[in-house]
């Protein structure tokens, strides 16, 4: 519970009886590698922080692809935004691709949390931006360079992901076969 509070309190101040009320909607709750966190064709119905582990969040295309669009790893909160606020159907799968620990809540509990805790809407508001911000950062340059730089920059932005999930993830993240991701990592 230390790591979620950690991470909360960059973001903005909770008292003693906030982060009590907070802990006593908490569920720790361990995902297995491949389990999903939330699916498509299915309304997200819980936040989480992750503590251990790492999840992506991916999708199939057209010609029945999986694409990856992102990696959430360690301190940091996932939930499928759209779909759990505007209570839709997700177009999009969260899956833990490694053995998780995770703290949840669930969407009325969540919503209870923001209902009741002054200022705790400003502080998940703060938490939002600095995502979408980042996401944004993360996946901007990939968009222009050559699979090779784009291989580099995952390192950088992920430097504590690419030993611990599979190649074929990687590869589906930068847009390449896995052939070619191996070609790449053997001429660095």
């Amino acid at each position: 519970m230390k790591e979620l509070f950690d991470f909360i309190l960059r973001f903005g101040n909770l008292n003693p009886q906030q982060i009590d009320f907070i802990t006593s909607k908490a569920k720790e709750i361990d995902f297995k590698k491949d389990e999903y966190f939330s699916e498509t064709g299915k309304i997200a119905s819980q936040v989480g922080f992750v503590v251990d582990g790492i999840l992506r969040v991916c999708y199939y295309n057209n010609e029945g692809e999986e694409i990856t669009k992102y990696f959430i790893e360690e301190n940091n909160l996932v939930v499928d935004l759209e779909s759990f606020d505007n209570q839709i159907i997700s177009s999009s799968y969260v899956q833990a691709i490694t053995d998780c620990k995770m703290i949840i809540f669930s969407r009325k509990d969540w919503l209870e949390l923001l209902q009741t805790i002054v200022g705790f809407d400003v502080i998940v508001n703060k938490i939002i931006s600095r995502a979408l911000l980042l996401k944004v950062e993360r996946r901007s340059p990939l968009v222009t360079e050559d699979a090779t730089k784009r291989y580099l920059k995952f390192l950088e932005i992920y430097p504590n992901v690419v030993n611990r999930i599979p190649l074929s993830y990687v590869a589906s993240y930068l847009g390449v076969t896995q052939s070619s991701l191996s070609r790449i990592r053997k001429n660095i």
